[in-house]
């Protein structure tokens, strides 16, 4: 009951539940933890009990015993630092380019629609087929390599860039006109930030797209490298050091996108 226009002391205290959380999903550092240590227990558990054969999937156990083998001998440190040189020397010789590319495709009209058109008719065929292409025009060396990886991280570089600049609110851009600001200055100031997001989850897919590639060109032709590792423990029916290689893999990638998430809480920290 109300007296007047004032609530009974009961309205008063009701208290409404916060209902504007936005589906903000916020990480949970030991739910990944234990989700890992859970796989490997329940995969190590599978090899002791027999339930998988470890003539075709090493335990853990044994993937752990062949890492170590490998780090004390070197090999794998040799391996490593071939295969991280070709990563970083051909996702910046990408990266660079495809970020100006689609810059200058979502800033101007006259490069737009020819820039497009190309980007859309290369941007579909597998990179990992162009391989032995590379190889007949740039060597099967270094180069070959270097050229695939940053083929195959220019055209998502470009197109995540576009998406970037086109996602940008255009009134941002007129308020900014309306004050007189240089071109630059509204590239730099305002496009370049509200377009970074996209642009660095782009950085994601490309980066596990120059790991894939990097691999592929490694097992066509090199000597040393994690994919011609790979390549050589299969060609062997080494389980152990195939599935380590693989691990190693898996590291490198997990290693690169902690890289990128602090790489964006660095640059995004004005969200």
């Amino acid at each position: 009951m109300r007296r007047g226009n004032c609530p009974m002391p009961d309205e008063a205290e009701t208290r409404v539940a916060f209902r504007g959380g936005g589906y903000v999903s916020q990480p949970v550092g030991w739910a990944s933890v234990v989700t890992l240590i859970g796989t490997i227990a329940l995969w190590q558990m599978a090899a002791w009990r027999g339930w998988v054969s470890t003539q075709f999937a090493s335990s853990p156990e044994a993937i752990i015993r062949t890492l170590g083998a490998l780090i004390a001998s070197g090999e794998l440190w040799a391996h490593l630092g071939a295969s991280l040189q070709r990563l970083a020397i051909g996702w910046v010789a990408g990266t660079v380019p495809g970020l100006a590319v689609g810059l200058a495709l979502g800033l101007f009209t006259l490069a737009r629609s020819p820039g497009l058109s190309l980007v859309s008719a290369l941007f579909p065929i597998p990179k990992i087929a162009l391989v032995p292409l590379f190889i007949i025009w740039f060597g099967i060396g270094e180069g070959s390599k270097v050229i695939t990886l940053a083929f195959g991280v220019f055209f998502p570089t470009v197109i995540n860039t576009l998406a970037g600049v086109d996602g940008v609110p255009r009134g941002l851009i007129r308020m900014a006109q309306s004050f007189n600001l240089k071109p630059w200055s509204i590239v730099a100031k305002i496009i370049w930030p509200a377009a970074l997001p996209a642009i660095l989850s782009g950085f994601r897919i490309t980066s596990a797209t120059a790991i894939v590639l990097l691999v592929a060109a490694e097992m066509i032709g090199a000597e040393r490298g994690i994919g011609a590792f790979v390549l050589q423990a299969g060609n062997l029916y080494d389980t152990d050091a195939l599935l380590a290689g693989i691990v190693v893999l898996s590291l490198l990638g997990l290693c690169v996108s902690f890289v990128l998430g602090l790489l964006e809480r660095w640059l995004l920290r004005w969200r």
